[in-house]
C-alpha cells in the first residue's frame, strides 16, 4: 500500500497582507472621490447663482445701451468718467436706473425658495440673503465705439471664496 502525500497550498500571510494592502489603497481612492463628488454637488447652487448673476448684469449694460437709459460717454467706470463702480460691491438690486452695479443700487438681494415641502409661500420657505457675493463690472475702451464687459462674481463655497467671470463686447451701435 502507498500513500500518496499531497501538498496542500493556500495563501500565505505575506500575499493576503499585500492583497489587502492593495484592497485598501482602492478603497481610499474612491472615498476620496465620493467626499469630492459631495464638495462640488454642495457648492453647485451657488455656482448656477454666480452664473447668472453674471449674464444679468452683462444683459443689463446691453439693456441701457439699447433703452439709451444711459449714453454711451456714460457707459464706462467711474474711474473714466462713468457710471459703474470701480470696485467689487456686494450683490445688490439695481436701483432707479436699472442697471446693477451704479451708486443708486438698493439693499442687498436675497431669494426666496421652497422648503421640505416643495412650494413657495408656505411656512417652511427658506431665505438666502446674497451676503458672501460680490459683483464687479470693468469696461475697457477697445476703440471708439466697441468696449469690453467683464463681470466678476465672487461667491462663497465650502468655506472657500470662488470667482466666476464673464466677458462680453459691447457695440455703441444697437
Amino acid at each position: 500500500m502507498q500513500t500518496s502525500i499531497r501538498s496542500e497550498s493556500g495563501f500565505s500571510l505575506i500575499e493576503t497582507m499585500v492583497s489587502m494592502l492593495v484592497l485598501s489603497v482602492g478603497v481610499l481612492g474612491l472615498s476620496q472621490a465620493f467626499i469630492s463628488g459631495v464638495q462640488k454637488s454642495s457648492s453647485s447652487p451657488y455656482e448656477v447663482l454666480a452664473t447668472q448673476k453674471a449674464a444679468e448684469a452683462v444683459e443689463s449694460v446691453f439693456a441701457a445701451r439699447d433703452s439709451h437709459t444711459i449714453s454711451w460717454a456714460l457707459m464706462k467706470n467711474q474711474n473714466d468718467g462713468g457710471v459703474f463702480l470701480d470696485a467689487a460691491t456686494p450683490m445688490k438690486l439695481s436701483g432707479n436706473d436699472g442697471i446693477v452695479n451704479t451708486a443708486d443700487d438698493g439693499a442687498v438681494e436675497s431669494f426666496i425658495y421652497p422648503g421640505p415641502d416643495g412650494y413657495v409661500g408656505t411656512p417652511d420657505d427658506k431665505t438666502l440673503t446674497l451676503d458672501g457675493f460680490t459683483r464687479k463690472i470693468h469696461i475697457v475702451e477697445l476703440s471708439g465705439f466697441l468696449r469690453e464687459i467683464t463681470v466678476t462674481i465672487t461667491y462663497p463655497a465650502n468655506g472657500q471664496t470662488k470667482t466666476y467671470e464673464v466677458t462680453a463686447l459691447i457695440s455703441q451701435y444697437a
